[in-house]
């Protein structure tokens, strides 16, 4: 009787509003914690001290399974996320039950999705994610879609984009930021010259209406229009500047910060002359009209594709005993940049540092890029190593040795046919999973990757025929990954081509073609007697017609990434010595550096004996006020525990398959949860289809 009068009592305070309704803090209802993106919450009920004592408390299994890289979102007791084919879950957070289930489970679209995103006005509660180039609004309680928005609960993403974008590949991978009626929204696109322009688009939850548009490639009469050749924003051959990675938006404010990435296509710009501005910016624009109010560009004219990989944290930070609201954003290159956030003014001094020259024939490197001086980089820089540093674990160090000497490993060092060292590499340094921060005392908490790539370019030999027709068709659109000869890249990630023709039917490559798998985009553009001689070609079929005409006789680009290439022996160890991946504790009050810690063991390293050597990661950490910090993301397939305070680990469990997501956090009947995404698949890893769910 006596709790619950209590229980009345708080109840009724709430209701009148002298106490706060903390139970939005029980919840975990937007990607990555909140609207900030800081993977922050204030539950206590798991600390330092028992973490040890976490147990598996249910698991949920996915009919199908591959990469899982969502950060699921946990409301009034329903957990909501996405499976391995995009099929939209919900499941009861107290047991993993499911309770409903959206989309068609013979399409699998075979994407990688990190997320859906919620709203709820008054007693109406909707979850808007996308499947394809599609987003749905569904009913959050029944998983049935909302005919009333869009099409029959569906808008095309292509709405709104000019025609050049018509048939052009477009998908979500993050889920939309949502500002009261808004739903902002992140593509992904191509990387060649056939991208869609990478517009930031807003539109109307209730209504799936577009409600305004900003162009990152400007339009005559808008701000940066100089900054690409005149009219590139209806070029055929010049498209993106998008934001793939998501968002952080001030509700206070009402600014909404956009990072976005490189223009296509990535690695050569010689018919994008130019500063080109809105690429590889963080813009800060009006969240109800998307008007500009400031922007600052990371890199001038991108040709090595460091599109700017997370979203940015919101937090506070102290100068002269004054809190100052501030955005930080981490990127690839192993920067963060931190500013004054209604305004833009950087909040440490950063420098514009002169870089070299391009040699590539039609190519114009911008004169130099900008770098902070506080905090120092959290990932090594290419034009920091020496011979000292070829990893000593590898059994082809003078292979190593001879392939480090050849290649460019001065800073920001141009694209070259001699190839080009880009470290940290095309994943980060900072990736995806993006940082952990506490809001009010501004630290910021960042996994780094220190794998070294090399990119090296091939010019494009004009007038060259085919023995088949399908070849022409490979070698524009398909050769960066898998290779001219189809062999691939398999210590990089790219499975070789050459003998799919033994394991699929033609009808399902057609249908990859089209809709892309994992991190590979989509090729709808790729269609009729085109599709069908490319399809043909990796069956191994016999040509059925002469040579092709001459190959991309028209196109403006000279030059091409001869493929995506760690710089790793045979092994798949990295060229360069540990370590391979770190954990960073930043105060962003003075620019300094808490703690630094190797992050993870190299598998097969450590069964030897050889352990701290850090290893590749995706996926963010979270924070907790109480000083703990939890992080899977690691290849070693290991959930870990740390104190953030010192950096020392104080917890590892092995989990059933790698989780290269964010955890999400929340609580249920008076008992914490934490719950992660176990999908494996990347990095060699093997392919699981869990959810896991943590309590004490």
């Amino acid at each position: 009787m006596k709790n619950f009068l209590l229980l009345f009592l708080t109840c009724t305070l709430i209701f009148f509003g002298f106490i706060p309704d903390k139970s939005s803090y029980f919840d975990w209802s937007e990607y990555l914690g909140g609207k900030d993106r800081n993977h922050f919450s204030t539950l206590n009920q798991i600390t330092l001290e028992n973490v040890k004592n976490l147990k598996v408390a249910w698991t949920y299994s996915c009919a199908d399974s591959g990469q899982i890289q969502i950060n699921p979102l946990i409301v009034n007791k329903r957990l909501y996320g996405v499976t391995p084919s995009v099929q939209a879950i919900c499941l009861d957070a107290e047991t993993g039950k499911e309770i409903w289930k959206f989309g068609d489970p013979l399409k699998n679209w075979a994407s990688t999705s990190r997320g859906v995103s919620y709203w709820k006005n008054g007693t109406e509660e909707r979850i808007l994610y996308t499947v394809g180039p599609n987003l749905w609004a569904l009913d959050a309680n029944t998983g049935k879609p909302i005919s009333s928005f869009g099409t029959d609960g569906k808008v095309d993403l292509h709405t709104g984009l000019p025609a050049i974008a018509k048939d052009k590949f477009i998908i979500s991978n993050t889920p939309g930021t949502i500002y009261q009626n808004l739903i902002i929204m992140p593509l992904r696109l191509s990387e060649g010259e056939d991208a869609a322009p990478g517009d930031i688009r807003a539109f109307d939850v209730i209504t799936g209406q577009l409600v305004w548009t900003f162009h990152t490639i400007p339009y005559p009469g808008e701000f940066g229009y100089e900054t690409f050749p005149k009219n590139a924003y209806k070029n055929q051959e010049v498209g993106a500047a998008n934001n793939w990675a998501g968002m952080a938006v001030d509700e206070k404010s009402g600014i909404v910060f956009v990072p976005t990435g490189s223009a296509g296509y990535d690695f050569y710009g010689a018919n994008r002359k130019g500063q080109n501005l809105f690429s590889d910016c963080l813009l800060a624009l009006d969240a109800k009209t998307g008007k500009r109010k400031w922007h600052y560009q990371f890199v001038h004219h991108d040709m090595w594709d460091r599109d700017i990989p997370a979203p940015p944290n919101l937090i506070q930070v102290e100068r002269n005993g004054k809190k100052i609201d501030a955005v930080a954003q981490i990127t690839k290159q192993g920067f963060v940049f931190l500013f004054e956030r209604t305004t833009g003014k950087p909040l440490f001094d950063i420098k514009e540092v002169p870089v070299p020259a391009s040699q590539l024939n039609g190519e114009l490197a911008w004169e130099t890029q900008p770098r902070p001086v506080l905090p120092k980089p959290y990932g090594r820089q290419a034009n920091e190593l020496t011979l000292a540093d070829i990893n000593p674990y590898s059994s082809e160090k003078e292979t190593l040795i001879e392939t480090f000497k050849s290649i460019d490993k001065r800073w920001f060092a141009p694209p070259s046919e001699t190839g080009t060292m880009i470290f940290p590499g095309f994943d980060g340094g900072g990736e995806w999973g993006g940082a952990a921060a506490h809001p009010s005392k501004g630290i910021l908490f960042v996994n780094s990757n220190e794998m070294p790539w090399i990119q090296k370019m091939d010019p494009v030999k004009k007038g060259e025929v085919f023995d088949h027709p399908g070849e022409k068709v490979y070698r524009a659109n398909c050769a960066m990954c898998h290779k001219n000869d189809l062999s691939g890249n398999p210590a990089s990630g790219y499975p070789k081509l050459s003998d799919i023709y033994k394991k699929r039917t033609a009808a399902f490559i057609s249908n990859l073609i089209g809709t892309g798998k994992g991190m590979m985009p989509g090729y709808p553009q790729i269609k009729g007697v085109d599709k069908d001689n490319l399809v043909s070609f990796l069956m191994k079929e016999t040509a059925k017609e002469a040579g092709p005409k001459a190959a991309e006789a028209n196109s403006p680009i000279l030059y091409r990434m001869a493929g995506y290439r760690k710089f790793v022996d045979k092994e798949g160890l990295p060229g360069i010595s540990p370590p391979w991946g770190t954990l960073n504790a930043i105060d962003l009050n003075t620019g300094k550096y808490l703690w630094k810690v190797n992050f993870g063991d190299e598998p097969s390293l450590a069964a030897k004996g050889i352990k701290g050597t850090g290893t590749e990661n995706y996926g963010g950490p979270i924070l907790f006020e109480n000083g703990l910090l939890l992080i899977a993301a690691s290849k070693d397939g290991y959930f870990r525990a740390f104190n953030a305070r010192t950096g020392e680990e104080v917890w590892k469990f092995k989990l059933p398959y790698a989780s290269f997501a964010t955890p999400s956090t929340y609580m249920v009947n008076g008992k914490q949860y934490v719950v992660l995404a176990c999908g494996g698949t990347k990095l060699g890893t093997p392919k699981g289809n869990l959810y896991v769910a943590f309590s004490l």
